[in-house]
């Protein structure tokens, strides 16, 4: 099967990359890195005005969603430029409660009101703990809203514990404080955080796709640029052929990522969620052939992505290693992507589990 963008969808991605491309990120990053925000949420703010917020929100609180492949064309630019902050959390928070208002509880569909419509237009930056990310929240220190997800209990933390470092600069990690408001309890809680983690390791795909082929891009340009012997060391067979190795990993694991988007898309677009066996509710489009499919995406985007980031790193020699150095912003954000949300080993488990 071929996975191809209509003209609309091509468009639309290149309008975000042409956005992004005059919004000065890797200031935004080192700043974020810092503590600093303002330069990351003005950012946001872009990606909000170009209707990105609002993509994974459903239709009936504000958004234009669920919508995965316009969500992935904006996720792999949003990658390319290394935009800081909880991108794929503030997706997956925004399933979750959608998922959760359709087939939960009165409560449930005000939490739904109170936060979906702000998640939609970019007031609200939020992030999500749940056990498929891992203890932590990512930004919680930067997030409007902490969503904490305990078996089948999904809590609004009161505030977060100490920020950990992270090899990644722009990824700032916290522990979500026990306690705080309930605000669903049940079998639902589990199905729709399910739900939210596939989109959750579908939206981080999409970012690790986008900074793999912008190491690429900038590799290319570098070696270009470099002489040795006289000549650019792109002429170099060796260098031609560690950037087409790179870029072919990257360009094989693009229609995985779309496969996923097709494979999300053809659940419920309202997020709702299905019965299972023995009466149990499970969340649509997350469970079987979309799960694997995720995770197929998952770990072919973020091998890929790493392998070009080593080949970035190797082909620029010690200027890769500085901080100072931009390309380093990237050659972190892919590795650390790599790990979110999933790990090779725990996708490649997903993909072959019957």
């Amino acid at each position: 099967m071929r996975f191809m963008l209509d003209q609309a969808q091509t468009d639309f991605g290149r309008t975000v990359d042409r956005m992004l491309g005059g919004a000065d990120t890797p200031h935004a990053i080192r700043a974020w890195g810092r503590g600093e925000h303002a330069p990351g949420r003005a950012v946001w703010g872009r990606l909000a005005d170009a209707g990105v917020t609002g993509l994974a929100v459903p239709q009936a609180y504000e958004g234009v969603g669920p919508l995965p492949v316009e969500l992935s064309v904006a996720y792999v630019a949003a990658g390319r430029h290394a935009v800081p902050g909880p991108l794929a959390e503030t997706a997956a928070a925004a399933v979750l409660l959608g998922a959760l208002a359709e087939g939960g509880t009165a409560r449930s569909g005000q939490v739904a009101k109170d936060w979906l419509p702000r998640i939609a237009d970019g007031r609200a930056l939020v992030t999500l703990a749940a056990a498929d990310g891992g203890p932590y929240a990512l930004d919680a220190d930067a997030a409007d809203a902490v969503f904490a997800v305990a078996g089948e209990e999904l809590w609004l933390a009161p505030g977060h514990g100490p920020v950990q470092p992270s090899f990644d600069p722009a990824r700032r990690l916290a522990r979500p404080l026990p306690g705080g408001e309930l605000l669903a309890r049940g079998p639902a809680v589990a199905a729709a955080a399910a739900r939210a983690a596939d989109w959750a390791a579908f939206a981080t795909a999409a970012l690790s796709l986008g900074a793999g082929l912008a190491l690429v891009e900038r590799t290319a340009t570098y070696v270009g640029q470099r002489t040795q012997f006289g000549r650019p060391i792109g002429s170099f067979q060796a260098v031609k052929h560690r950037l087409a190795d790179a870029l072919i990993g990257l360009e094989f694991a693009r229609p995985l990522l779309y496969g996923a988007a097709v494979a999300l898309a053809s659940g419920p677009a309202d997020g709702a969620l299905a019965s299972g066996p023995a009466g149990g509710a499970l969340a649509s489009g997350s469970t079987g052939g979309a799960r694997a499919e995720v995770a197929a995406a998952k770990v072919a985007t973020g091998e890929a992505a790493y392998t070009a980031a080593r080949t970035a790193l190797q082909l620029h020699g010690a200027l890769g290693y500085t901080d100072e150095y931009d390309l380093s912003l990237w050659i972190r954000k892919a590795r650390a992507l790599r790990s979110a949300w999933g790990s090779p080993s725990v996708c490649r488990a997903r993909v072959l589990a019957p």
